[in-house]
């Protein structure tokens, strides 16, 4: 199930580059995505861009990317400890970029752009958006991916310890996780009540496919499903993701294939990835520390490019730049705020929870392995490993 610190590179001496540059490249779409199309289509007056890449792409893909992950990891070591750090992981910056965000945007924004105020900063710190939208605004709508994540975080460790999470019944499972969305979309888009939309929406059943895409391209790669299979969840996927994009008009039903596309091709990308060799022998060394070091920001880039980086578009348009300088502007501040967020914030902050995590379990394996009372020693094996299922 999904590992949400996705856009985070595992240990150097551990991890392929050809992860690096799928992560990589995932989060530039992300930026490039932003910058040259969502920034103008939330703030017109910018005006058009020279260049425009409207695809959503990169996000969806880094969910894919996560739940594979997850998979990798998720029995290595006590459940417990596996879902702490996953929290560990993501949910310190994303506070910090949501307060950092907030202030930039209080301070900062022109006349006639959205300035919070401390409601918007309380909601979007217990991530009410997706629950309800019209009321609690985003401060950043790249942050729409966070609380799906952690929830996704949480199931997957809850269905591990389950029966639910092995063999044939994980993948009742994943095709319930298809079709259940699948077969509510006819009234999802005709304009359901507002309970409806609220629970929908909240819990992401439209994105449920991304999830279920990264744990069949790990199933097929410990050959635990067989292709056939893989295949048809992964067309499925495809097909979920395409009716999710799609809206109705007065000419008929839009989908907007460029995505769909573009995730499929994604799709094959990290399968490929994910069964084959590692690219080392293609990818030139002077390259390999470049990008590793940006995958290990990523997600730090992630919390912090789009508010604050349509606040550079707009004071480098002030300035007279033109569309290519401020483009570039705002990728540059981007990966700098992201790289302040992962040093200053993401990695001590894990660091200190997983140490006080740690901690806390020694603490505890020395009470349960102190003598007892009447002089016996108490059995510390008694539930030493009932955290791996």
């Amino acid at each position: 199930m999904p590992e949400i610190h996705s856009f985070a590179a595992p240990r150097a001496a551990n991890r392929k580059i050809s992860w690096d540059l799928v992560r990589a490249g995932c989060v530039t779409l992300v930026l490039i995505y932003h910058a040259t199309y969502m920034s103008v289509v939330v703030h017109p007056e910018l005006g058009a861009r020279g260049f425009t890449f409207p695809y959503q792409v990169g996000a969806s893909l880094l969910l894919v990317i996560s739940a594979y992950f997850a998979c990798v990891t998720i029995g290595r070591g006590p459940l417990g400890r596996y879902w702490w750090g996953r929290v560990a992981r993501l949910l310190p910056p994303f506070l910090a970029a949501v307060v950092v965000i907030y202030a930039a945007l209080r301070l900062l924004s022109p006349a006639g752009w959205f300035r919070p105020e401390w409601r918007d900063l309380v909601g979007n710190l217990l991530m009410l958006w997706n629950w309800k939208p019209a009321d609690f605004p985003f401060v950043d709508g790249s942050h729409w991916t966070i609380p799906l994540q952690l929830m996704a975080f949480t199931v997957a460790a809850l269905l591990y310890r389950s029966r639910w999470g092995h063999g044939a019944r994980l993948r009742v499972l994943l095709w319930l996780a298809l079709l259940v969305p699948l077969a509510q979309w006819p009234w999802r888009i005709s304009g359901p009540p507002e309970w409806y939309r609220t629970a929908a929406d909240g819990l992401g059943f439209h994105r449920w496919h991304l999830f279920v895409a990264g744990v069949a391209i790990r199933l097929w790669c410990t050959k635990r499903i067989s292709t056939a299979h893989f295949l048809a969840l992964e067309v499925v996927c495809l097909a979920a993701h395409a009716l999710h994009s799609a809206v109705w008009t007065p000419g008929g039903l839009v989908v907007d294939w460029g995505s769909t596309i573009g995730v499929g091709i994604g799709f094959a990308v990290v399968s490929l990835v994910a069964a084959g060799p590692d690219w080392d022998r293609v990818v030139p060394p002077w390259l390999r520390r470049p990008v590793q070091w940006f995958a290990g920001i990523s997600y730090g880039v992630f919390l912090m490019h789009q508010a604050i980086g349509y606040l550079v578009l707009h004071w480098f348009s002030a300035l007279g730049a033109g569309t290519v300088v401020q483009t570039a502007a705002m990728l540059v501040a981007g990966v700098l705020l992201g790289w302040a967020l992962t040093r200053l914030v993401e990695r001590p902050a894990y660091r200190f929870l997983m140490a006080g995590y740690d901690s806390l379990s020694a603490f505890r394996a020395r009470r349960r392995a102190a003598p007892a009372p009447d002089g016996t020693e108490a059995l510390s094996s008694v539930g030493a490993g009932s955290e791996h299922r």
